[in-house]
């Protein structure tokens, strides 16, 4: 498993928000619904970005951007124009007075606006959670990633938006895929550029990539840095220095967060044992992986399970 392989391993679309938005100037929306990830596609007509800490950004008709991030951000028709809508955790829709609007804006089937021949059109995918395997990948993005048209398969975006406007069986799951295939192909793009961070550029080392592949393929297995050495054909201390170059930690330290990550998920994921997913992911007993995991995460395995968000106190990437 790559880094984006990984990053599609945490927030895979599970009952994603969806939602073609086509509104007539002036428009303002702050976007305060603290998902992690959205993917934002213009369809027509033009916008401008606000993160809020970053230089405005323009984006035109045919443009795909990908916010990464639980801060808020607004998007307009024009910078001067103050927010008219506010859109808050669960996607509701209301006025800055505190007036909903979710069933005032509806246009249709996915489809929502201030007027059904608007001259803007875009659709937004919000994946509203996002399992601890991204986290590592979703801290190297940064906040807004522009695509610029062309950079994108456009046929991606226009079956998802052919499919938005049917409402048949399973037509969520179908959705979920096509969104997951869309954020694949833009981040993609996007990390075949120079500004990618160095550590993506490590799985294409001979040795490296090979030794990212086998922590990552078999987190069960009693890995010391002497034995991955030895599976990639390098000394200790060569393997050491240059993954620690290229990675931005030692072997070690990079297969513990892994293991964590993985158990986080699986621990949300499966009915499975705290006992049974220390063993799957490379931990002698349950004990040692709450300590691991509380020491990493600052909650529990019970409590993570539970519901509560973990938040780690240590970090690559």
């Amino acid at each position: 498993m790559d880094a984006l392989a990984g990053l599609l391993e945490g927030p895979r679309a599970r009952g994603a928000f969806l939602m073609r938005s086509i509104l007539e100037p002036p428009w303002s929306l702050r976007i305060e619904d603290e998902a992690p990830l959205t993917v934002l596609a213009m369809m027509r007509g033009s916008a401008w970005i606000m993160p809020g800490d970053a230089d405005s950004l323009r984006v035109s008709a045919g443009d795909v951007v990908v916010f990464s991030g639980a801060k808020p951000y607004t998007v307009a028709d024009d910078p001067a124009t103050d927010p008219q809508i506010i859109i808050r955790p669960g996607q509701v829709t209301m006025t800055p007075d505190g007036e909903i609007l979710c069933e005032t804006l509806s246009l249709g089937v996915r489809e929502w606006g201030t007027d059904p021949d608007g001259e803007t059109m875009m659709v937004t995918g919000t994946y509203e959670s996002a399992g601890a395997v991204s986290q590592g990948l979703l801290r190297a993005l940064p906040p807004v990633i522009v695509l610029p048209r062309g950079e994108c398969d456009t046929r991606l975006l226009e079956l998802l938006v052919d499919e938005m406007s049917k409402d048949q069986p399973a037509q969520g799951a179908v959705l979920d895929r096509l969104l997951d295939l869309l954020l694949i192909a833009a981040l993609r793009s996007w990390f075949a550029r120079n500004d990618a961070p160095a550590w993506y550029h490590a799985y294409n080392d001979p040795l490296v990539g090979k030794a990212l592949r086998l922590l990552q393929h078999n987190p069960a297995h009693g890995w010391t840095v002497a034995s991955l050495a030895s599976a990639v054909g390098v000394s200790r201390a060569a393997l050491a220095r240059r993954f620690t170059d290229l990675v931005g930690e030692p072997p070690m330290a990079f297969l513990t967060e892994w293991r964590l990550a993985l158990a986080a998920d699986l621990l949300q994921d499966s009915d499975a044992t705290i006992e049974s997913i220390a063993r799957q992911v490379g931990y002698g007993s349950a004990f040692a992986l709450s300590s691991a995991f509380k020491r990493h995460f600052g909650v529990s395995p019970r409590d993570h399970r539970r519901g509560a968000a973990p938040a780690p106190v240590s970090s690559a990437g």
